[in-house]
């Protein structure tokens, strides 16, 4: 299968063209506000790539959420859009699974020195969602849900039953601020992990999307989990 990959949940815009689930071209950028301006370019180049390759798009995979509310609507548009126009349809795959494909990569290049990780941990993906709140799930190694995707405020007590019956791996932009709150030797953090959209490919192609096709495309909507509230203006003249 041949998939445009799109990732905006978070500080990092990503953009993969993924052939069987390898990437065979990249974009990514920390960004973090410009995620707008980013994705657009990222994308005509990626789709100026596979009309080189003389590749045609199956369809558009998208880091669906929770994350940057911003992010999600910057990147759902984008992928809702191509989608329409190239009569394709759109595979939602929730970010925190995402986060998982990346830290499976990234171990995979852990050097020899490295602090060794428990064979058969818990999976914990964490995004901040600011102060001590994350969005987050766990999962065993195969991916196999234990815990669904919520929010929590994190505390000495989190995830304290599940710490004293296994390991539990925290990784993501969320799990550095929770490494002196949680303090259970059972416990495992690994810094550097975010999602990435060259790594989306492979959770496609196993089916671990949700497939949105047809007139479907249209009534879509990231996974934001909360609403949005907007913080109060800041700008004078703009307030009674």
């Amino acid at each position: 299968m041949t998939l445009l990959a799109i990732e905006t949940s978070g500080p990092v815009c990503s953009v993969a063209l993924l052939v069987g689930g390898v990437p065979v071209c990249t974009r990514a950028e920390a960004g973090g506000a410009n995620h707008a301006r980013l994705l657009p370019r990222f994308v005509d180049e990626l789709l100026a790539e596979a009309r080189t390759r003389r590749l045609s798009l199956e369809a558009v995979a998208l880091s669906e959420g929770p994350g940057s509310y911003t992010g999600l609507r910057i990147g759902s548009s984008m992928a809702k859009g191509l989608c329409y126009g190239l009569g394709i349809p759109l595979i939602a795959i929730p970010t925190p699974l995402v986060l998982c494909a990346s830290y499976a990569a990234h171990i995979g290049r852990l050097p020899a020195d490295a602090p060794s990780l428990p064979a058969d941990p818990l999976l914990c993906p964490m995004t901040d969602a600011r102060r001590m709140e994350v969005y987050t799930a766990l999962y065993t190694p195969d991916l196999r849900p234990v815990m669904p995707i919520q929010a929590c405020v994190i505390d000495a007590s989190s995830f304290a039953d599940r710490l004293a019956q296994s390991p539990v791996v925290f990784f993501g932009d969320g799990a550095d601020k929770c490494r002196s709150v949680i303090c259970s030797p059972a416990a495992r953090f690994v810094s550097g992990i975010l999602p990435d959209a060259q790594h989306m490919g492979v959770l496609a192609e196993a089916g671990y999307g949700r497939t949105v096709s047809g007139k479907d495309i249209a009534y879509y909507n990231p996974f934001y989990l909360k609403d949005f509230v907007a913080a109060p203006s800041h700008v004078k003249g703009l307030h009674p």
